[in-house]
């Protein structure tokens, strides 16, 4: 993470920063996309601790056509594809104003709760109209032979030499997607609405000579994205690895910007996706976890922590559908904070994990010492403490802190209880979800000599003194016996499961003991180690009774 304060360092003597980036609002937009706000704010926040002043824009870019033909009803694909989102009626009814209000609100509205405060926030159907956008579209006209240069040299986009770099909103059908511009006088431009100009829309057929000045016409993306770095005068603008690649979208826009609007292009902190399974993730197919629907199960420090966790040109690859990642994800931001406070932790860290820890945090002015050290609860041992009717869960917690909660540790403890009932109603693989039987279950008849005899010198081992709430000394004294006995951890852990949930798999064994009342644990695991078989098991939460 020290990548960020590298860069802070690297621009330090060179004045004010601009950081901007912007968003196309196709449709619902997936977790991915926020990794791009995550990163901007993280730029930012170490601009302004390494003393830079900064300045945090976020855009919209819903003047781009409407293109995404899966998210609109059959009727409404020959009427609004092809026009600009800010013109195409809100999906849902009048909520949001338009289509990009819809989609860009939603998303925006997760900004806050991530601890993303942009300090302007610019739409581009606003711009346009003000006439701010007028002098760069007279410059690219005015140079379109130039425009078209570039195209070639650096993307091979052959345009023909009638080519103009400007799309017309049609004043007839008010469509953009399918106009084309082939002449300019220096005043008005000559447009055609084709009906075949592109596979997605369809053109009315209009032409005329108008003026593309006050909102009637927008820049290409391309030119519009290089035009709003002199706009704004951004600075610094990081973008996906898709649009960084050779003879991509980031040269196009920068050549275009150094030779047609004559300025020296933002630096570039290109960064990877956030993929699903392996899959990149798609606004307008609808592929991947929307951003508001994945921020309500993950809280926003462990969300910005997974986002920040590598760096940014390393992939991230997530898939918390029927997995442990969510589980694992919590597991290592609290390694991160014990490491962070000082306290030993197993396995290696990366280096500035400290850096990734403060930047993980919701709020920039955060005591990051008094954060490190916060109590924070297992979120695997929550998961089952929240399953078991009758444990007093904020109870258990100060029992395994050994004093009283803080404030800030009851917040912590309501965050993650509220996002283990999320995670365990949508994304928990079924082993994770548990039953424990208030009987010996009948699958306890399968055990072996071998295990019976682990059962009971596990219960010999703890004895009355069995931890109450340590997830830690359970999984501990489970791996001690087993090596004492000369039992295979596997077979260890599948005679806890059998006895208590009367299943072979479960979540982890030493959290699953230590969410149970101790007596209880230690009576079944002798009555399990006593006999061979069980009698029929009723299929009852247990609930924690002594």
């Amino acid at each position: 993470m020290d990548w960020a304060d590298e860069l802070a360092t690297r621009v330090r003597d060179s004045g004010p920063q601009v950081v901007n980036d912007s968003k196309t609002p196709s449709g619902t937009v997936h977790v991915g996309s926020l990794r791009g706000p995550v990163i901007l704010d993280t730029i930012t926040r170490a601009l302004r601790a390494n003393g830079v002043e900064a300045t945090l824009l976020y855009g919209v870019d819903d003047l781009d056509p409407m293109d995404a033909q899966a998210l609109l009803t059959p009727d409404a694909i020959e009427r609004e594809m092809g026009r600009p989102l800010a013109h195409v009626p809100d999906p849902a009814g009048d909520c949001h104003g338009s289509y990009a209000r819809h989609f860009a609100g939603i998303f925006i509205d997760t900004f806050a709760g991530l601890g993303i405060h942009p300090d302007r926030y610019y739409w581009m159907s606003e711009i346009y109209p003000t006439g701010a956008m007028d002098p760069y579209i007279r410059t690219a006209l005015d140079r379109a032979a130039l425009v078209r240069d570039i195209y070639r040299r650096v993307a091979n986009v052959q345009h023909p030499d009638t080519w103009h770099p400007v799309g017309l909103i049609c004043p007839q059908c008010g469509k953009v997607g399918t106009t084309i511009v082939t002449d300019w006088d220096g005043e008005r431009v000559h447009f055609e609405c084709r009906a075949r100009h592109v596979e997605w829309a369809t053109g009315c057929g209009a032409t005329d000579w108008v003026s593309p000045f006050g909102g009637a016409a927008k820049l290409p993306w391309n030119l519009e994205w290089a035009a709003q770095w002199s706009l704004f005068g951004v600075t610094i603008e990081p973008c996906g690895k898709d649009l960084s690649t050779a003879g991509g979208s980031r040269d196009r826009s920068d050549a275009i910007a150094r030779e047609i609007f004559e300025r020296e292009p933002p630096l570039n902190v290109p960064y990877e996706f956030l993929n699903i399974g392996g899959k990149k993730m798609s606004t307008s197919k609808g592929r991947g976890a929307a951003a508001h629907t994945i921020a309500e199960v993950i809280p926003p420090e462990q969300l910005r922590f997974l986002l920040l966790r590598p760096r940014p040109n390393h992939a991230i690859d997530f898939d918390p559908d029927g997995t442990d990642q969510i589980p694992r994800l919590f597991d290592e931001f609290d390694k991160f904070a014990a490491a962070t406070a000082g306290r030993a932790v197993k396995g290696e860290l990366p280096p500035g994990h400290a850096a990734t820890f403060r930047y993980s945090l919701l709020e920039a002015s955060a005591d990051v010492d008094v954060e490190a050290a916060a109590f924070r609860p297992s979120f695997s041992h929550l998961a089952m403490l929240v399953q078991i009717p009758g444990v007093d869960v904020a109870e258990r917690a100060t029992d395994e802190k050994g004093s009283a909660l803080t404030p800030r540790e009851t917040a912590i403890l309501e965050e993650r209880e509220g996002a283990a009932r999320g995670w365990l109603a949508v994304y928990a693989p079924d082993r994770a979800v548990i039953r424990v039987h208030d009987t010996l279950p009948v699958t306890a008849a399968e055990l072996d000599d071998a295990q019976r005899g682990f059962l009971a010198a596990l219960a010999d081992a703890v004895g009355p003194d069995a931890p109450s709430s340590a997830g830690d000394d359970w999984q501990n004294a489970i791996f001690a016996v087993a090596t004492e006995v000369e039992l295979p951890a596997g077979r260890a852990f599948d005679a806890i499961y059998r006895a208590f949930l009367g299943r072979p798999n479960g979540p982890r064994a030493g959290w699953l003991l230590a969410s149970l009342a101790p007596r209880f644990v230690l009576e079944r695991l002798r009555e399990a180690a006593a006999r061979p078989g069980g009698a029929a098991a009723v299929d009852v939460p247990m609930g924690g009774a002594a």
